[in-house]
């Protein structure tokens, strides 16, 4: 009986969508703003630098090519990353070396029905 009920829960998680951090991450240090968009919610909680709002996808990916035009990003390395209690997000906070300065990262990501999107992005100066 503990075989059928572990087996029902491994399918259960393994079917549950997970995270691209790796694909968001990787955008981040290369200022891949198209790469980077895949993975917006239709409206994001969006704070960068002196900006901050909430804005529709395209309205965001604006200002995220503004950040990265006067910032080239160099890189970005992930200092931690974790789970809401409900599951249904997740958060990723890093370090981007960007424009010759450090800014701390902070990624919220909230499950859809197929796949996490973001939901709130923030790039502060260190």
């Amino acid at each position: 009986m503990k075989t059928i009920v572990l087996a029902f829960v491994m399918s259960s998680i393994v079917g549950l969508p997970q995270p691209d951090f790796a694909g968001i991450t990787k955008a981040l240090s290369k200022g891949d703003v198209q790469t980077l968009s895949s993975y917006l919610n239709e409206t994001v909680e969006l704070a960068v630098g002196d900006e901050e709002d909430i804005y529709d996808k395209a309205e965001a990916i604006s200002v995220i090519k503004n950040f990265f035009k006067s910032h080239p990003p160099k890189s970005f390395s992930e200092v931690h990353k974790g789970t809401s209690k409900g599951n249904d997000s997740q958060y990723c906070i890093g370090n981007l070396i960007a424009g010759g300065k450090t800014y701390r990262v902070y990624i919220y990501l909230k499950s859809t029905s197929d796949k996490y999107l973001i939901q709130e992005l923030r790039i502060d100066l260190e």
